[in-house]
């Protein structure tokens, strides 16, 4: 908003900080929209601010407590994103499956009660009531059938089971997730304040394996936290190995300033170690990666929304599949309609996995042809 200057003149200046409780509905992002040189995906904030308090963040001090766009008004930019052509929407929130519209309820309404997946819990009260990020999802998905749906940055403890079945259930909503575990030791989680043991984490991965078949799985992890031991830190270690992450952000430790790690814990852990423990973790999960693409995705199939051409590939275009994988294919005449045509940015194209690295698939395409014709074959 427009500020007087303070020298008395007539000159105006602009606030410019976020605020921790506006969510920022009625204001529309300028978006390159899609078309030559324009972009095929674009993102939503649907929500801002986190409650969680992790001891090593300083989000909940930066962004403020959690609060939520309407839903309607996340539907309405969903369809005119439609309408303009986009094929992929990205819903935002520093905390995106915490999602909880209760804009239009009377102080006694309670519609649903909020769930969390089993062996998760919170530090602040359970928020009954409202729109949660299921009922969202799903409307989300109704818009437009061949438009897909993402979502980030979750919390883990938000994934309860309406979730996962409504994930299983829509073909335009991607199997891919993203699950922060932030460290693979139960005794550092509790530091952290993260709400969950390592064997939580475990079976709500392998819950989401189970009920999703074919999902992808990322995550974040953070070495070097206070105090942490060389079997604390092997402890994550294994738990690369057991879940075999398709992706993951992982970090040294650093500390931030208010945050109650800062306050009230020491960063002990020498730079030296946070570096090797660092190396050790990239090094495992690029190899238990690599190893499984090369044993589940040759030969394999995938629908590839198409972005534009690969720059380190010369003559090749590329784009992501529903797992969010990154995937590299000649640019060449496929059938189209029953027609041989070049393919374009926003196409969706049928591949098959020729090679594959930890993080990118080599593939050839083969057709042009649509969501539900795609899954409707499978």
């Amino acid at each position: 908003r427009a500020v007087a200057a303070r020298d008395g003149s007539d000159a105006f200046a602009y606030n410019v900080q976020l605020s921790a409780e506006e969510t920022y509905a009625e204001i529309t992002p300028v978006r390159n929209v899609m078309g030559k040189d324009g972009d095929v995906t674009t993102f939503i904030s649907v929500m801002r601010g986190c409650d969680n308090a992790c001891s090593f963040c300083v989000v909940p001090r930066t962004r403020g407590r959690e609060r939520s766009r309407p839903i309607d008004s996340i539907l309405e930019e969903i369809k005119g994103l439609s309408e303009q052509g986009y094929k992929e929407v990205v819903l935002l929130g520093q905390n995106v499956n915490s999602y909880n519209d209760r804009s239009g309820l009377s102080s006694l309404e309670i519609l649903q009660l909020v769930s969390y997946a089993p062996g998760f819990e919170t530090r602040y009260p359970r928020k009954d009531g409202g729109k949660v990020f299921a009922e969202l999802l799903y409307a989300a998905s109704e818009i437009d059938p061949e438009m897909r749906i993402r979502f980030t940055s979750p919390h883990p403890k938000d994934y309860p089971d309406e979730l996962i079945s409504i994930m299983s259930e829509k073909p335009n909503i991607c199997k891919q997730v993203h699950v922060p575990a932030q460290s693979g030791s139960t005794s550092v989680l509790q530091r952290m304040r993260r709400g969950y043991s390592r064997e939580a984490y475990l079976s709500l991965t392998s819950r989401l394996r189970e009920r999703l078949p074919g999902v992808a799985i990322s995550t974040d992890m953070i070495v070097g936290f206070c105090g942490e031991t060389e079997e604390e830190h092997q402890d994550s270690l294994a738990l690369f190995r057991d879940v075999k992450f398709e992706q993951a952000f992982m970090y040294a430790y650093s500390e931030r300033a208010g945050t109650p790690a800062a306050v009230h814990m020491k960063d002990d852990v020498p730079e030296s170690v946070k570096s090797k423990r660092l190396s050790e973790l990239v090094k495992v999960f690029h190899d238990a990666a690599k190893e499984k693409n090369l044993q589940t995705e040759i030969g394999k199939t995938h629908l590839v929304l198409v972005e534009g051409p690969a720059k380190k590939f010369p003559g090749h275009l590329t784009g992501r599949t529903d797992t969010n994988k990154r995937a590299v294919f000649p640019d060449i005449p496929v059938l189209r309609d029953n027609v041989m045509a070049n393919m374009q940015s926003g196409d969706y194209v049928k591949v098959v996995v020729e090679d594959a690295g930890s993080l990118t698939l080599t593939c050839t395409p083969l057709c042009v042809t649509t969501i539900r014709s795609y899954y409707s074959q499978k």
